[in-house]
């Protein structure tokens, strides 16, 4: 039997319990203690802790407190692991809560977040998903339903203080070289919300919220915040570590994810629980030439024919006709763009297509990166996800396909739902 070692309240703020935190600092304090080689079970709340309800409207996500994210479950000192070992974590199952069998996945407003395409969609909006069994249906995107690949979208390790000012230095370094940026470059450390931990000392507190790193970015170093879908019951994550212990965080837990979870707020997100054991690689920092993790893929994932898959390319030319160089960034946007005015010709709105693109177990891939000037992308599109043929030999008939949950001052606003590009 796994034993749980983090249990959490879903009637109470995340902030005053036990077994979690949301910053990456050496001083956050262990929560457990765990051995190698044995089953552990550990929930773990959403992503914002708590702090998005099951309802129709987008005013918890424009709203949302993003200085408190993640919380995640942990950090566990692994008995035996020193600086220069490898932590092998083996995810041994992943599942929603049963006491909450719901998801949600959002696009975050342009002034609080934002998202892949926020120059398109710069509103705040929202779809909830259920859980039936494997599957996950919304009532906010109609005429869909799909296999969930349940995944973590954090697994890292706590940064030594040497890594923790080499990841402060070069993000400040970014932020200061862009002063005229008109997005974030990178989110700095920031004392509003920050959590130690309920065992923290007021010192240890006080030092984590004024340096402690963001957990908003995966890094070299420790992983993190990666979101791969891949990550699934039977895979297997190979992590360098730089304290006694390890101190290894998981969290973020997801239903289902698209390749790159566009949205920012992208996958389904849920409160679950992670079943994983860990063992320990000595010296495998050395041992493998480790510098980033690693990892085994699962052997579970969705089943539809490889010829099921409708898949749109795009290519580093943005929408005002620029030529880029082999921009990889640029290229994928303008495949999701290409997705989005497909299947806008169904009768669904933008908002709920980029919703779908987050959720739904699309494939992402980059097809080229060397014909210059153009790098090549490519989304494949599972047809058998819908309830009414998608293929481009089928006849097209445009449906009442409802609506996403939209924030409640922007519809007083009257915002068009649908943009034409």
């Amino acid at each position: 039997m796994s034993e749980y070692i983090v249990k959490i309240d879903l009637d109470k703020p995340a902030y005053e319990q036990a077994g979690v935190h949301n910053r990456w600092h050496p001083d956050v304090p262990a929560n457990a203690s765990i051995k190698q080689n044995k089953s552990y079970k550990a929930e773990c709340f959403d992503w914002t802790g708590g702090q998005v309800g099951n309802n129709d409207s987008a005013d918890d996500i424009k709203y949302c407190d993003l200085s408190r994210i993640h919380y995640l479950s942990g950090p566990f000192f692994v008995e035996d692991c020193e600086p220069g070992d490898v932590l092998k974590v083996s995810i041994q199952d992943v599942q929603p809560l049963e006491r909450q069998p719901w998801g949600y996945c959002g696009v975050f407003a342009k002034e609080n977040g934002g998202g892949f395409l926020d120059k398109h969609y710069p509103k705040a909006a929202k779809a909830v998903f259920d859980f039936e069994g494997i599957y996950a249906t919304s009532r906010h995107i109609p005429g869909v339903k799909f296999p969930g690949i349940c995944h973590p979208g954090i697994i890292g390790v706590l940064p030594s203080h040497e890594v923790l000012a080499e990841w402060n230095s070069r993000e400040t370094t970014l932020v200061q070289a862009h002063p005229h940026a008109d997005f974030v470059m990178a989110n700095l450390p920031n004392e509003h919300g920050a959590y130690a931990g309920i065992n923290a000392t007021e010192e240890q507190q006080k030092a984590v919220a004024s340096y402690g790193a963001r957990t908003i970015p995966g890094r070299p170093e420790n992983g993190g915040n990666c979101d791969i879908k891949a990550l699934t019951r039977g895979s297997t994550v190979y992590l360098p570590t730089y304290l006694p212990g390890g101190m290894l965080s998981l969290g973020d837990l997801h239903f289902s994810q698209g390749d790159g979870e566009i949205s920012f707020c992208g996958a389904i997100e849920m409160a679950g629980c992670i079943t994983f054991s860990v063992s320990v690689i000595k010296n495998g920092m050395r041992k493998l030439a480790m510098k980033s993790p690693m990892y085994l893929p699962s052997p579970v994932a969705p089943r539809f024919g490889p010829d099921r898959y409708l898949t749109f390319e795009g290519f580093s030319v943005d929408e005002e006709g620029n030529q880029l160089c082999l921009d990889t960034t640029v290229a994928y946007r303008q495949t999701c763009l290409r997705v989005i005015e497909y299947l806008r010709r169904y009768g669904y709105n933008d908002y709920q297509i980029y919703l779908l693109l987050s959720t739904a177990p699309i494939e992402g891939h980059i097809a080229g990166i060397v014909d210059v000037p153009n790098s090549c992308t490519t989304i494949g599109l599972p047809m058998d996800i819908f309830d009414f043929d998608i293929s481009p030999e089928g006849e097209v008939v445009k449906k009442d396909m409802s609506n996403c949950a939209f924030a409640e001052d922007d519809l007083r606003e009257g915002f068009a739902f649908t943009k034409e590009l």
